[in-house]
């Protein structure tokens, strides 16, 4: 495995820690992590059941945090690690900040907009693309949200 492939997988595994705190909140878990330089900008999980936001996606608050930190809202040369394939708002937020890269987990089928259903890291009409690479720890991912909606199906018992 090349060097950024396995920087891929370790800054995943990071987002999917923190993923993993969403579910005792209430919250799904999904994460995200950026990156600059090797190090870490910022990271968070979903707080939209907490905040009863719509727009309290993993992806938007890293974005914030790591603007705030640098003190620009241009966020070139960096990598951004989602277990989640980012949704339309969060993909066009990416592409806005200028984020250079974009690793997810788990494609998103229903709501994916990074190769799913949409592409718009991709768009050439936009003024900027990111490079998007899928898949990396997708089965992880996967499995992790496929647990926290599990639990939530499950019955009580008597």
């Amino acid at each position: 495995m090349d060097e950024q492939a396995e920087q891929d997988r370790r800054y995943m595994q990071r987002a999917l820690e923190e993923a993993a705190r969403a579910p005792a909140l209430g919250e799904i878990p999904i994460a995200a992590v950026l990156v600059h330089q090797d190090k870490v900008l910022a990271s968070a999980h979903n707080v939209r059941e907490i905040r009863q936001d719509p727009t309290a996606h993993a992806e938007l608050l890293v974005i914030r945090q790591a603007a705030e930190r640098l003190g620009s809202w241009r966020l070139t040369e960096t990598t951004l690690y989602v277990t989640l394939e980012p949704c339309a708002m969060c993909a066009g937020a990416i592409v806005l900040s200028r984020i250079h890269r974009l690793v997810f987990g788990a494609y998103d089928p229903k709501a994916g907009a990074c190769g799913s259903i949409f592409d718009i890291p991709a768009e050439r009409q936009l003024n900027h693309r990111v490079a998007v690479i899928g898949g990396v720890l997708e089965q992880d991912s996967r499995r992790l949200l496929q647990e926290f909606f599990r639990s939530l199906r499950v019955e009580p018992q008597p």
